[in-house]
């Protein structure tokens, strides 16, 4: 190994992102230094010191990867060797097509794989100045949460004003304080086992006076210099949805269809709120799209009007978190490199992509660009055609810089493609309509991972 350098690269950050890009550099013999501010200095969202532990959802989301983009990206999360996929993996819990874990668990996964790896050094202390490690190989992966002075290190070195928006996290109940005489299991149109989500129906009255008093409720106040940031639209607060039409929530996280209610089977639900596992002994249930910025007292005083949560004891109640990134399109690089300081890489959401795979996946490709450039091998970002490449486009450049905001992965990222680069069982079928949307969703899954493999092999990724 008389090519591998001692010099170490930094990675700033112990979140999703910057444990994976850790992790791909160490298994390319690159030695890392780990920095994560956490338990000295928190942040407004978390509640540990540990790695990678996720402040919000604990939902991966879809897990097919022949038809859904989100799966199609943890399926080439994992055949790269993605420490976040496999810890996920390792600590599931039930949750119909979508991949949920145990967040303690998963947590104390990363962190045990991370802190027995012999070419990873972790050190617990914040780094609030980039011009610190001048010099050196960094990549920055400090997610939504950057710490204030580290932010303004930022703008101060990209010379560009960094954007923000508020992230809102849903409420958790404890499972026991759940009445079962309303509530039931089951998911909907019984996908997975068909009993992966807890279940409470309201009628029509019950949901317009749970409105009403949503509308009405006391919410957190912001701060005069946060007035005018936007939400991100895929994560908005129940509370801002129901501000744009009493019907909103019907058709969003509270919508009835694919549920029976077997407590009163003759009575269609007009609204439904569900519950997911959160922990794998399966005693905590979060309320899924409830992100909120009701005050405390409001959410447990509304909440609890929802039928079968009368009694509902939260283990966490929701809130409120700013969300920081930069102007990537602009900024950055194929390789995820701040094009003004070569050497210096962004990874995870701080470049503006959304949710916990996305983040996964720009960690992963940012080590490995750094790893390769540092042992002079090939740094070929994947196809545009592969869920990876198409989500990289995006933030390096297939968005517009002046309107960028925070997305996730989805097929409008991929191009086009032909219904014939289905899989081989599925070509030559006649399709009805509204079937050929799907074969589209197919045929980008099988040409994806088809396209991967062949990068992999031409790169020696």
């Amino acid at each position: 190994m008389d090519n591998i350098s001692p010099e170490p690269i930094h990675v700033i950050g112990g979140g999703l992102a910057g444990s994976e890009a850790a992790w791909q550099l160490a298994n390319a013999s690159i030695p890392v230094v780990l920095h994560e501010m956490r338990p000295t200095r928190s942040t407004p969202a978390h509640q540990t010191g540990g790695l990678a532990e996720l402040v919000c959802s604990n939902s991966f989301r879809a897990d097919d990867h022949t038809a859904n983009a989100v799966g199609l990206l943890h399926e080439e999360l994992r055949r790269l060797g993605s420490l976040i996929m496999t810890a996920a993996t390792q600590n599931r819990v039930p949750a119909g097509g979508a991949l949920a874990v145990d967040r303690d668990g998963f947590s104390a996964s990363v962190e045990k794989a991370l802190t027995g790896h012999p070419l990873i050094l972790i050190k617990r202390e914040e780094i609030t100045d980039l011009r610190t490690l001048d010099g050196n190989a960094v990549i920055v992966a400090t997610g939504p949460l950057t710490s204030d002075a580290l932010s303004q290190s930022i703008r101060s070195l990209t010379g560009a004003d960094q954007m923000a928006f508020f992230d809102a996290i849903a409420p958790i109940v404890y499972k026991d304080s759940i009445d079962f005489s309303k509530a039931w299991y089951q998911s909907r149109y019984d996908k997975g086992d068909g009993k992966d989500y807890i279940n409470c129906a309201m009628d029509e009255a019950q949901y317009h006076a749970f409105i009403e008093a949503l509308l009405a409720a006391e919410k957190t106040t912001f701060k005069e210099w946060e007035i005018d940031t936007p939400y991100f639209e895929g994560c908005l607060p129940i509370e801002v949805m129901a501000e744009r039409g009493a019907e909103t929530l019907t058709f969003g996280p509270m919508k009835p269809v694919g549920l029976t209610n077997p407590n009163a089977p003759e009575k269609r639900a007009y609204a439904i709120v569900q519950l997911r596992q959160d922990n794998k002994l399966g005693t905590l249930w979060n309320m899924v799209g409830f992100q909120t910025k009701l005050a405390y007292g409001e959410q447990t005083r509304i909440f609890r009007t929802i039928p079968g949560l009368e009694n509902a004891e939260f283990a966490r109640l929701g809130g409120l978190h700013r969300n920081t990134f930069i102007k990537s399109p602009e900024l950055l690089d194929q390789t995820l490199q701040l094009k003004s300081r070569p050497g210096l890489r962004f990874a995870g959401q701080i470049t503006g992509c959304e949710g916990y795979v996305e983040s996964t996946a720009i960690g992963l490709l940012a080590g490995r660009f750094a790893a390769r450039e540092r042992l002079g091998q090939d740094t070929t970002p994947p196809p545009v055609t592969t869920a990876l490449g198409a989500l990289l486009g995006h933030v390096t450049g297939g968005a517009e810089a002046e309107t960028f905001q925070p997305m996730n992965i989805n097929f409008g990222l991929f191009p086009l493609a032909d219904i014939d680069d289905r899989p081989p069982e599925l070509r030559g079928k006649r399709l009805k309509r509204g079937d050929r949307k799907k074969a589209r969703k197919a045929a980008v899954c099988a040409r994806a991972l088809k396209d991967l493999e062949q990068w992999i092999k031409d790169t020696g990724a």
